[in-house]
């Protein structure tokens, strides 16, 4: 994962996705590829050709906000894409380039209390690479299935949905929940490219799979705060989650917890594996969980 390959590809993807129609812009000759050409976003941004082409190059180093600013509209950028792209900017300074194993992550003990307080919604607690750190008694019910497949290793969201077959079954939608993950991802090595761990990860869900691979190469970038989830799951069947994202900014983390439609069959199947998670087994924990 090259920093100057994906400041790259991110500018020539975006552009590519713009015609000179909906930029306002006279179309003449054949055109090789689809998009606008390097010079027609130039001529958007007010910048000249060859600044543009060094900025397509990889080089962002000492670009002003202004560029920025001009750039993203020249893009039609949205506020997400906007942020990646200043996160490219910002990461492409001197000494920002070192490669460097992550520290390991530890989930704050005052964090699991109140992650084990919210007794009636599936929670955990999760890092820019989709690692689930710590989770809730319900929490752990609820993602059994990709706690299970990773066999005591720490659960990682892209793991689970890219190398193994049953997330196909757990995921209601498995091509949304594998967009998103891909593109939580790249908005991760926007913010910190310099990774190791982050790159081992994409490195290897690159070699081992091709649904990967191909999403990867689309470099879309999305935060995900609220939102619905369908699942299926082993126990309780089908259920209808909604979900909303709590950053964690002293610890670099991102709380998530789940509820249901008041009334909704989703409700009462959330009560039954509250009631299984209780009653039935005793869910794995993952490996960071401090209680261990």
């Amino acid at each position: 994962m090259d920093h100057r390959s994906q400041i790259r590809e991110f500018l020539t993807s975006r552009r590519a996705r713009i015609s000179p129609q909906q930029a306002g812009l006279p179309s003449y000759g054949t055109r090789r590829v689809p998009g606008l050409r390097r010079a027609e976003v130039a001529q958007l941004a007010g910048i000249s050709v060859e600044y543009y082409s060094r900025l397509e190059r990889g080089d962002l180093s000492g670009v002003s906000d202004s560029v920025l600013d001009a750039l993203a509209r020249a893009l039609r950028l949205n506020d997400e894409e906007r942020t990646h792209l200043e996160d490219l900017a910002r990461t492409a300074g001197p000494g920002q380039r070192r490669r460097r194993r992550s520290a390991p992550q530890r989930v704050r003990p005052t964090v699991q209390r109140m992650l084990d307080a919210m007794t009636d919604a599936p929670a955990f607690v999760m890092n820019g690479r989709g690692d689930i750190l710590a989770t809730n008694a319900l929490g752990r019910a609820l993602y059994a299935p990709m706690i299970d497949a990773a066999r005591g290793a720490t659960p990682n969201h892209a793991r689970y949905i890219f190398l193994d077959p049953g997330s196909h079954q757990f995921w209601g939608d498995w091509d949304r929940a594998a967009d998103d993950t891909v593109a939580l991802l790249h908005a991760q090595a926007g913010r910190d490219p310099y990774d190791k761990d982050l790159t081992d990860l994409i490195g290897e869900l690159s070699t081992r799979s091709d649904d990967f691979r191909a999403r990867w190469a689309r470099h879309d970038v999305r935060q995900h705060h609220i939102g619905t989830k369908p699942f299926h799951h082993p126990v309780v069947g089908d259920l209808h989650l909604t979900y909303e994202s709590l950053d964690l900014p002293a610890d670099g983390l991102t709380l998530v917890a789940y509820g249901t439609e008041p009334g909704s069959e989703s409700e009462d199947k959330l009560r039954l594996l509250a009631s299984w998670a209780t009653t039935s087994r005793t869910p794995p924990r993952t490996r960071t969980d401090h209680r261990l």
